[in-house]
């Protein structure tokens, strides 16, 4: 018999209190939307967005706005036709906001620009100009691998002008990452940097691309951005430098209308079989999804707002909530390329006060980098321009959660924890700000528009008060249409587990009142001795003990139990070094806010966990060294040491009972 997520014991004690953090009279009284707007969706969910569709300026309305003949292909704003470029651009000057600041970019090195909207859109022509001379054309495939800079949103919003789809492949990722990635998608063009700044000093990327080009013939042009002025190899008649052929070009340039269904990008994502998935989102229904998400979930006031999203463009967040979101909504940003301690641990906190930043979106695994650093750090800055926080990439556990609203939000600012894919393309569940009282740890319900479920092995609604696998059961106007080259894969990967509904790869709980708790990635949870426990519990239950800075859990084979509980541990800096006592004390902990089956078998007191450059835990290399296997590929975490240092304190550092 297989145990579905409803048998996995309760969330931990803190969230249990259900404590409630109600929006302020004063919030609500200006927030954006009111309850009525749930009514409002489920009653006629197309109809809903097609209202939201108005948000943009469409060249030719659309005959139908939704086509689920083909289900799971869907079709949205059939015959519909606009220009995502001049949706994010022209038409805001054309508004008369061509002096509004679209970008407050602030370099690693303290270099700083302030970019508005006519600036943008000016750049965005050249760029485009330049591509158009080089080749490119409606259709064609662009590969973009750049540091967070203006330079990689202005070739984003280039190739969208253009109608050439862009594939933007994380800067931290390897020369055979960007290889497999150009040669999936046939792209002909590379766009890239000679490299960045991380943690002070000088990153190359320009080796990256010239190692993965190797095996690439079919790419014709590198256009290279000096952002470090380090020596780059050079390959005559194939590489150019951004700044000879771009800035040369004329500040004017005539957008095409493209169809709805047209595609904009190719994001790719881990696949089980080990290939990437080339997730691809189109036109008219993806940059809907995000103009709306971003205006309702973080209560968007572009006219006064300051918005900071805290995360790498390469990435889904970066797409549709740096660039495609905001700039749709004529939002004010900032955008930084370095990391939060460069070069100290205040930066982030520097950056809020010198720009008055209003909403700031972050991913929980920095808010516990935060904790461990102390509040004391975050006490030394104002703060006070804050109004609303955003958590993005992974439940945030409800000890970072109150942590977050009380050490940045001064106990005042709503948070919005949004649970949402790069398949999903914008917001799926979250809070509304002006409506809804946050639980630490919930991400709620699901936002206006959208229609989830949890459900069991049989695709069964499970009752409140219990767990299963998250399914959307209506599509939705950002969802991906396939996966690029492979629409047979697409229906099997989502489609095939729920018939009829998209299974999120996730599990859920619902608690008594029907709000979501989510419970992590489904292969994120453990089976011991037939009771299925998520790693997110036993994380969240780690980091709830006040000496606890951040936690990561993985199973491990176990003769008796079939898997047990690895925990690796990071603890505060007046936690001291730990030891047999402080594992004692942490075992036990568990033990009380889930019970004794959740216990780690082993727990390893470490100084760092391996990460990827936007902050994911990569749990399968610590799973390798609770296997005591050889650890596989690092050469995509941000620190490849880390792993070395791990395995050095194994033999010392793992306790067992």
């Amino acid at each position: 018999m297989t145990s579905s997520p409803d048998d996995r014991p309760a969330i931990s004690n803190l969230a249990r209190e259900e404590r409630r953090f109600p929006p302020s009279p004063e919030f609500v009284a200006q927030a954006n939307v009111t309850e009525e707007i749930y009514g409002r969706a489920e009653a006629d969910p197309v109809a809903f967005w097609e209202e939201q569709a108005q948000r943009l300026i469409w060249a030719q309305p659309w005959t139908e706005a939704l086509d689920w003949s083909d289900a799971p292909f869907a079709r949205w704003f059939v015959g519909g036709t606009l220009n995502v470029a001049y949706n994010c651009l022209d038409r805001h000057v054309e508004a008369g906001l061509g002096d509004r600041v679209a970008f407050y970019f602030e370099g690693e090195p303290g270099d700083t620009q302030v970019i508005t909207y006519r600036e943008l859109t000016e750049a965005v022509c050249q760029a485009a100009n330049a591509l158009t001379e080089i080749g490119v054309k409606s259709g064609d495939r662009v590969a973009i691998y750049m540091p967070v800079i203006p330079e990689t949103i202005i070739a984003m919003l280039a190739c969208a002008r253009l109608g050439a789809p862009h594939t933007v492949v994380f800067g931290g990722f390897s020369s055979e990452a960007l290889r497999t990635r150009i040669i999936d998608c046939d792209a002909h063009v590379v766009i890239t940097a000679d490299g960045g700044y991380r943690k002070g000093s000088a990153s190359a990327l320009k080796p990256a691309v010239d190692e993965a080009l190797t095996e690439c013939p079919e790419v014709h042009t590198v256009l290279v951005v000096r952002r470090t002025g380090q020596e780059v190899e050079w390959t005559e008649g194939r590489d150019r430098w951004w700044h000879e052929i771009v800035p040369a070009q004329p500040t004017t340039h005539t957008p095409e209308a493209f169809d709805s269904e047209h595609p904009l990008y190719v994001m790719y994502t881990s696949g089980t079989t080990g290939k990437p998935k080339g997730i691809l989102h189109t036109t008219g229904g993806y940059l809907t999804g995000c103009a709306f998400t971003q205006w309702a979930v973080f209560d968007l006031k572009p006219e006064t707002d300051v918005y900071w999203t805290a995360a790498d463009i390469g990435w889904v967040t970066g797409h549709s909530y740096i660039v495609y979101g905001p700039l749709a909504n004529a939002t004010t940003s900032v955008i930084y390329e370095g990391t939060p301690d460069t070069p100290h641990q205040g930066r982030w906190w520097e950056i809020v006060d010198k720009y008055k930043v209003s909403i700031l979106y972050c991913a929980p695994t920095a808010i516990r980098m935060f904790m461990k650093w102390g509040e004391a750090i975050p006490a030394k800055f104002n703060l006070s321009s804050l109004r609303v926080l955003g958590s993005v990439g992974e439940p945030i556990n409800p000890e970072a959660y109150i942590w977050y609203r009380k050490h940045i939000g001064h106990d005042r600012t709503p948070i919005v924890d949004t649970w949402w894919q790069t398949e999903t393309g914008a917001h799926m569940i979250s809070l509304l700000p002006g409506i809804t009282s946050g639980k630490p740890g919930a991400a709620m319900r699901a936002l206006p528009g959208i229609s989830v479920d949890v459900v069991d092995d049989l695709g069964n609604s499970v009752p409140n008060g219990g767990g299963g696998y998250l399914v959307v059961t209506k599509p939705w106007p950002a969802m991906l249409r396939t996966i690029w080259g492979d629409p047979e894969r697409y229906k099997e990967t989502y489609w095939s587990r729920f018939p009829g509904a998209y299974f999120a790869g996730d599990g859920a709980k619902r608690d008594e009142e029907g709000d979501l708790w989510l419970l992590g990635r489904v292969d994120d949870v453990m089976n011991i001795s037939g009771h299925r426990l998520s790693t997110t519990e036993i994380e969240s239950a780690l980091v709830s003990n006040p000496k606890v800075a951040e936690a990561a859990v993985v199973g491990a084979s176990d003769p008796l139990t079939g898997q047990a509980v690895v925990a690796f541990v990071i603890l505060r800096s007046e936690a001291g070094d730990g030891g047999e006592h402080c594992v004692r004390e942490l075992r036990e902990h568990v033990a009380r806010e889930i019970g004794k089956i959740a216990q780690p078998r082993q727990i390893m007191i470490v100084s760092e966990l391996p990460k990827t450059r936007s902050g994911k835990i990569m749990r399968r290399l610590l799973q390798d060294v609770a296997e005591h296997r050889p650890t596989g590929d690092v050469t995509t975490l941000a620190d490849t040491s880390v792993m070395e240092t791990i395995q050095a304190g194994l033999a010392k550092g793992m306790t067992e009972d």
